[in-house]
């Protein structure tokens, strides 16, 4: 054995490797408790990626997609605990990446010279909730049909191109069984293409700029500073966070099991109160708010404009605040990156609640 891996550690470099995480530290301070989130969503994303890869093997797409789920489900030995694995990672994979983006940005991680790693992590998480979009209506069950229906709203409100997308989307006029031929592809396929070299270059760029200090600490004497090595203390720790983020999927997934409806009616009304996933209920609260002040073409028109101007200015923050210098303009994107969750948390809260 110790001749295999000294064969192993020479012809893959792995000395080198481990030199390199002995002499990388991380910084040690009161807000080092978010370095963790970025390691946990990953963890979910494998996780996704494994369970996702077990429920392939069963599941059809197509006009047998709810018989598939259903034998899944039901039938399939230990099925339905796989597919409430996959659910339940899901949702905690974007809620830690969504903790994750606030934390480097309260943090001020996304300043020189760290610009790339906040506009791949910010693709990456648009991926993402395609990743949580597209795979929401597989099951073709009442709820994922008629909530997918409401969510090709959204893209159907843009100006002269947004009709053009829906259809595309759904390969027709109506959400049916060609959707979830497309939405399959797209999950199954298309998303991860895009998504794994995406993740490849954005944990390549936290290694090479290493993790950020938030401006609190960097105002301090360097002689004041504690770090600690990444190897093995940072990753012991992120490894037991990925044990405990495994420990509440696991007590999730079983005594919460994912519910699978009963199957499409695509004749019969949509239900009462119908709404998209939780990581779209802000966008699709939002545009009922202003469809309410301004109805018809123009308020649809105005919501989406809205909400894309306000994405693009999120995408563009490292330009905007790259000076440490400048604490106006700290100040100032502070103050918006404030107002970006409050809005983002009682928007969601009233769209559960209001409509």
């Amino acid at each position: 054995m110790s001749k295999v891996q000294d064969y192993l550690i020479e012809r893959l470099g792995i000395a080198d490797t481990i030199v390199y995480a002995k002499k990388k530290t991380v910084p040690i301070h009161k807000q080092s408790f978010w370095y963790y989130w970025g390691g946990i969503s990953l963890f979910c994303f494998i996780v996704q990626a494994v369970t996702g890869i077990l429920l392939m093997v069963y599941y059809r797409p197509g006009p047998e997609a709810y018989e598939s789920v259903r034998q899944i489900t039901f039938e399939t030995q230990f099925g339905w605990l796989i597919r409430s694995v996959h659910n339940w990672s899901a949702t905690i994979f974007l809620v830690s990446v969504f903790i994750h983006m606030f934390s480097v940005f309260f943090m001020k991680a996304y300043r020189k010279p760290r610009e790339l790693g906040w506009w791949s992590g910010m693709l990456l998480l648009l991926l993402g909730l395609t990743f949580g979009f597209s795979g929401y209506l597989l099951p073709m069950d009442d709820l994922s049909y008629f909530a997918t229906k409401v969510g090709l709203e959204v893209p159907n409100t843009i100006p002269l191109i947004g009709p053009a997308i829906a259809n595309l989307l759904r390969g027709g006029l109506e959400v049916s069984e060609f959707t979830v031929q497309r939405f399959f592809a797209l999950h199954a396929v298309i998303l991860p293409i895009l998504y794994l070299p995406l993740l490849a270059i954005h944990l390549w760029l936290i290694q090479k700029h290493g993790n950020a200090l938030p401006p609190t600490e960097e105002a301090k004497p360097e002689s004041e500073r504690r770090n600690m090595p990444f190897f093995p203390n940072f990753l012991a720790k992120d490894l037991a966070m990925w044990l405990i983020t495994l420990n509440v999927i696991a007590v999730m997934a079983s005594l919460f099991p994912w519910n699978l409806g009963p199957p499409a009616d695509t004749l019969a009304p949509a239900p009462e109160g119908i709404h998209p996933e939780w990581y779209f209920m802000s966008q699709f609260a939002t545009l009922k708010l202003v469809g309410r002040i301004l109805p018809g073409m123009w308020g649809e028109a105005f919501g989406m404009t809205l909400f894309t101007l306000g994405l693009v200015l999120w995408f563009l923050i490292p330009i905007f605040d790259n000076d440490k210098a400048n604490g106006v303009r700290s100040r100032q994107v502070t103050y918006f990156g404030i107002f970006v969750v409050a809005v983002l948390i009682l928007t969601t809260i009233w769209g559960y609640i209001g409509l």
